[in-house]
Parts: C-alpha cells; structure tokens; sequence
C-alpha cells in the first residue's frame, strides 16, 4: 500500500478520500487555493500545499503545479476526487511520466470515453443500444441544425467533454436552437476546455440509471449493482439512491453486463460509472440505452458502498497499487436500501440559483459510521446515517466553485425505511448563513412521485405545486420561537432580585413588549402580554393565542401557543434568526423601526445580479425598447450559466458593467426607465 498519496481536489470528496487514507495508515498532501488555505480538506490532511488563485483555472486545474507538490512532499500517488483534474488524460500521462500512480483510469481509457460523441460511437460498435442522435465531429451551427431537424424536437444539446449538467440544454423548437447552441459551447468551453457538442433525441420520460463498475490490472472486471439518479433540477442530480426501484434482476443483469462490457472495451482499470438513459418498455420493465461513461469516482458512490457494505476508495486505491479486486462478481452482495441527499448552497424558490456566503450554523443529525465485525467484514447499523461534508461552521460558500456543501446518506432495510430515516434526517439538519435545499429536500422526499418512486427526470417539474407552493411554517409559529429564544436569553441574564426581572411582571397590571418582524418576507408586529396572574399572550395583528414557552438548553425550546404544543430550535445571529421545527423552517429578521426608517428599496423593476458571479453577455442596449420576461443578459456563478429576464417593460437607460465583470450579489447590473 502507499504511504502517502496528493489528494488534487477540494471539498467533500478530498474529506472523503482522506478519512479512508487515514484508516489504512496512508498519509495525505491537501492542496489549495487562496480562499481555500483555512478550508476543511486542508485540516482533513496531514500536509498542504498552495498552488494558486482562488479561480479553479489558476490553481485546481494547475497539473503542472500539483504534481510539482506532490514530488516536494514525497507523494507516490495522487488521487484526482472527482470534477477538476478527474477526466484529464494530459494529467494521467504526466502523472506517469513522473513516476506518480494516477488513482485512476488509465489515460487510454479516459480519452476514449472522455468524449461522448466518441464513446457512443464505440458502444454503437459495441452493440449497446443508443439514444438515436447525431454524435460526429462536425460543429457547423448550420449543420447542427439540420441534424435536429432530422431527430425531431425536443432535442438535447450536450457538451462532448462534459458531465454533471454542464453545457446541456433541452431545446423544443428550431428556433430556439441557435441561441442555446451558442450557451451550451460557452458554458462547455469554461468548465471543460472543449466547446464540442452532440444533438440527441430527447427521451420524453426517462430515468437516469447508473452502474458502478471496477476493474483491476489483472484484466478483471466487476459491477457493483446500480444507483438511480434520476430527481434532477438543471440536469443535475439531487437525489440518487441504490438500487434502483422497479428493475426486475433479468433488467439489472442485462445492463451490469452492458457496463462491464463498455469498461473492458477501453482497458479500464479502477472506478469507473456507466450511465444509462432508461424508459418503460411495453413489458413492464426498462427499455435502456447507453448515455456516457463517467471514468471516475462518483459523488454518489456512497449508497454504493451502503447497500454493498464496501469502501470504494479503498478499492481504488489497492487496485491502483496494483492489487487485485478484493472480490469476484459472485461473491459481491447486495443487501438494503440507500438514499443520497446532495445538501446545496441554493435558492431552490430563486430558481436554483447559487448561494455564497458564511456557513454561521451548521448542525447535523448524528453520525453513525459504517460498522465491521470481528472477521473484518462490513455489516449494517440499522440506524445508520452519514454525512460526508467538505465545510464546517464559520467557513465561507464561494462563488468560484460548486455550490455542494454535504452529502447526507441515510440506509434502510428497504426503501420506506430509507426514506423515513432521510426525512428524520433532514430534519435535524440546521444550516444557517445563506440559502440552502435542505427544506427542498425535505418536500421532495415527502412528495407522492418520490414515495411512490413515480420517478423520471422532470419529476421536480412535474411536482412543482407540491414542491414549490407548500405553505412554509406558520408565521405565528416562528413569530412565537423567536419570543421564546428571546425570553430564555434574558432568563439566562437574571438573578435573583424579583425588582430586576425582565419577563414583564409588574406590581399592578400587566405589561406588553413589542417585536417588529420580518417572516420570509412579510412584516409582522407582534405583542408579548404579561397579565397579572402571571399568564402570558401573545398577539399578531388580530389575533391572541396564550403563550408559554421552557427553554430545553441551548437553541431548543418546547412551547405552547394556543392549544398547539410543539419544540422548536432558533439560531441567532444578530437581527436574524433561523426557526426550525418538525412541520418546517423559517427565516425571521428582528429589526428596530426607528433605525431602519428611512431605508429605501432599490427601484422597483431594476435588473439586479441574484447572486455573486461574472457577466458572460448583455442582449440589450442603452436606448432599446424592452419587454418584461426578455433576456436581458447572462451571468456565470459556480460554473454555471444563468439568464436574466427583464423585471418590467421600459428602456434600457444605462449599462453599470461591462462583458467579464465581477458583479456582487444584488449589484444593478442595467438600469431601466419607464418607456
């Protein structure tokens, strides 16, 4: 085994590698980037190394400056995680030639596969069924265009180099094609160096089901089951669990086959996924045809490794050292249900967009690691819950990278009892700082089409009532947690001089305390009443409900408002508060009338940025005429790309920034006037 390995990556996934490192007495090099020299994945390791700017370009994607690090610091191999420098084959060679092990594929393998259009043309070869499309070299717009014309609308455009959503657009009409051709060669350019794209049919329900493979330098290859992913939101994943519902074995079988068919066809060796764009058949079962092979690890390998009870980077890195796999397909088992929850830093009710800031809480349900027996083999916990996360408390969501913050895991003994313990869990999950999925998540676990496993990849469109127009925890009921957490604060602050108590309590008659609030988004004045009797009451415009409430230690507090009883947990930071309980969460700003009036809001209708990112483009320009919904420009946050609509009808007064600014979240980017 290796004694030490560079780990070329950041976030969750070098956490990740690190921790199974660490347990088999393998020693790490982090290496990071200027915002990234307090990170969590430098702490994880037991070295760290700066290579560059805080701009993934100038120092994640820097092969030459890691494998530099890794020769300074005595590393015999580097582990690329997954994203950056994964599917690089210039870097596998260089690895080589350095006399580095690359934790990976070999740089043949990911060349063939690392271009779709080049990979489908080996599986077609290969006679593993294909989404009927246009997969060559040739990337004429014109000649695109005839070629959707031919496939049929809808179509899907997708970068050739790419994955994970990047540089895919779903295209309804001819003509719409040109404008989200020229945003899916941008987008592909930026994040894979390679504005090369392929037009497919697009499958009107499909499910997206992946198989992991593995295969070792012995010329063996395994496949360790499947992993359904299709709850997609912007052609990214969301949730994906293991295995996949409704496949029949014969189905499962049929397409594990398929796949090791695929990675023995390049030579490949170590993790590798191959994924498939899956359909009802008239039999009941699933029709399925090979979309790409991912020749890497996978975010969502964990509810791999949970129903299997394996560590997959521990394969990795034993196949990489030139081991055999640990285990032939008849011996490898599957036993359970796993669900993966991909925790964002996004506004879900914004349109997905991106979120950066201070992680200021971040509170998890308890973790319950993998167990082994006393022979060393893997066994369930049936609690068992993971968290994978590459942030802890304090730490800073940038702009420059991707907006995951944790993945929580949760395994079952069958998918109900998965999906009970991943409610549970999301539950408990308390982030406060910036926006974040977790409530999303919530519903959609909660919603009809996931617990019914009524899955395809529209689902959360589909759902969108649901998801999206659920009412948010009662105003009262946040109104009333923040009063709690207000109470037991001052509480703590007391001693025993009844003259010097602060719960309202008066010699003669009551005495009422006044709170201004801001309940997402809507302003409420609320009133502490203390009566004489003791008795408090609290109102909200009209209406009075009696209030009690008993601080449970900490942030934690049971309390009763009118007949309803229930326990909250409330985080404080200044002005703002964040309210969870068991039916939801809120976010509640207490602010002073008097030192806020005056405050005036940005003029209603002006284009503002939604988030931190760079201007790609601008459709409009002083003196135009535009109409409220028109694209009026294109920002790029986290990688990805994101259009902006005009909020109202007018004319564009004033451009405040020019193509390849950096804009600052709610920074006016246009000014408009009244037509």
């Amino acid at each position: 085994m290796f004694k030490k390995i560079l780990i070329a990556n950041r976030g969750e996934i070098a956490c990740r590698v690190a921790a199974t490192a660490r347990r088999l007495g393998v020693r790490t090099v982090a290496v990071y980037s200027d915002i990234d020299a307090h990170a969590r994945h430098v702490r994880a390791c037991d070295e760290a190394v700066h290579v560059g700017g805080s701009a993934p370009r100038e120092s994640y994607l820097q092969w030459q400056r890691i494998i530099e690090a890794a020769m300074a610091t005595g590393a015999q191999a580097i582990h690329p995680g997954y994203g950056f420098l994964s599917e690089n084959e210039d870097f596998a060679r260089a690895c080589a030639a350095a006399g580095l092990v690359f934790i990976g594929p070999p740089a043949s393998a990911i060349a063939a596969m690392g271009s779709k259009s080049a990979a489908k043309a080996l599986m077609g070869k290969a006679g593993v069924p294909l989404v009927p499309g246009y997969h060559g070299d040739d990337n004429d717009p014109a000649f695109l265009a005839g070629q959707a014309e031919l496939i049929g609308y809808p179509v899907l455009i997708k970068a050739s180099a790419g994955g994970g959503g990047k540089g895919m657009r779903r295209v309804e009409q001819a003509a719409d094609f040109a404008a989200a051709l020229a945003s899916c060669q941008r987008e592909a350019q930026a994040s894979f160096g390679n504005d090369q794209v392929l037009v497919e049919r697009y499958v009107t329900r499909p499910r997206h089901i992946e198989i992991q493979v593995f295969g070792d330098t012995q010329g063996h290859c395994v496949y360790l089951f499947e992993r359904d992913c299709s709850v997609q939101r912007r052609h990214q994943k969301v949730l994906e669990e293991a295995p996949a519902p409704g496949m029949s074995e014969q189905r499962r079988a049929e397409m594990g086959a398929a796949a090791v068919a695929a990675a023995q066809a390049v030579g490949y060796v170590g993790a590798g996924t191959v994924e498939f764009i899956a359909e009802e058949s008239g039999d009941g079962d699933l029709r399925f045809y090979f979309m790409e092979m991912n020749t890497r690890l996978q975010v969502e390998h964990p509810v791999t490794e949970a129903i299997t009870g394996l560590d997959l980077v521990e394969w990795q890195l034993r196949v990489a050292d030139g081991e055999a796999l640990p285990l032939a397909q008849e011996q490898l088992t599957r036993h359970g249900h796993a669900i993966e929850a991909r925790i964002c830093a996004e506004n879900p009710e914004g349109g997905f967009l991106p979120a950066t800031g201070t992680l200021e809480v971040a509170r998890w349900p308890a973790h319950v690691a993998f167990q082994r027996n006393a022979d060393g083999v893997p066994f369930h916990d049936p609690a068992e819950v993971r968290i994978d996360r590459g942030f802890d408390e304090g730490d800073i969501i940038s702009p420059y990278y991707d907006s995951m913050i944790a993945k929580l895991i949760v395994w079952g003994e069958d998918r109900a009892q998965a999906l009970a313990r991943l409610d549970a869990a999301l539950r408990d999950t308390h982030l406060m700082g910036l926006h974040t999925n977790v409530a999303f998540l919530r519903r959609v676990v909660g919603s009809r089409a996931f617990g019914t496993a009524d899955l395809d990849t529209a689902l959360i469109e589909r759902e969108h009532a649901a998801l999206f127009e659920a009412p948010p925890l009662a105003p009262e009921v946040a109104a009333a947690a923040v009063a709690a957490h207000r109470l037991a604060a001052e509480a703590r602050l007391e001693d025993a001089d009844p003259w010097s108590r602060r719960d309202g309590w008066r010699l003669h008659g009551g005495a009422q305390r006044r709170l201004s609030l801001e309940v997402q988004g809507s302003d409420l004045t609320v009133v502490m009443e203390r009566l004489h009797d003791g008795a408090t009451v609290l109102q909200i415009g009209e209406q009075r409900w009696p209030f009690s409430a008993r601080s449970l230690g900490g942030a934690r507090h049971d309390l009763q408002l009118g007949s309803r009883r229930l326990t909250v947990t409330v985080y404080a930071q200044g002005e703002r508060h964040a309210v969870f309980s068991d039916g939801g969460s809120a976010l509640v700003n207490e602010f002073d009338p008097i030192a806020h009036a005056g405050e005036g809001a940005a003029e209603e209708g002006s284009l503002t940025a939604p988030m931190p990112g760079k201007v790609v483009s601008f459709f409009a320009q002083p003196g135009e005429r535009v109409q409220r919904g028109q694209a009026l420009a294109v920002m790029e946050a986290m990688k990805m790309e994101h259009t902006l609509h005009a909020p109202r009808d007018g004319v564009v007064e004033a451009l405040l920034y020019a193509v390849g600014d950096q804009v600052a979240e709610g920074g006016e980017l246009l000014r408009l006037v009244q037509s």
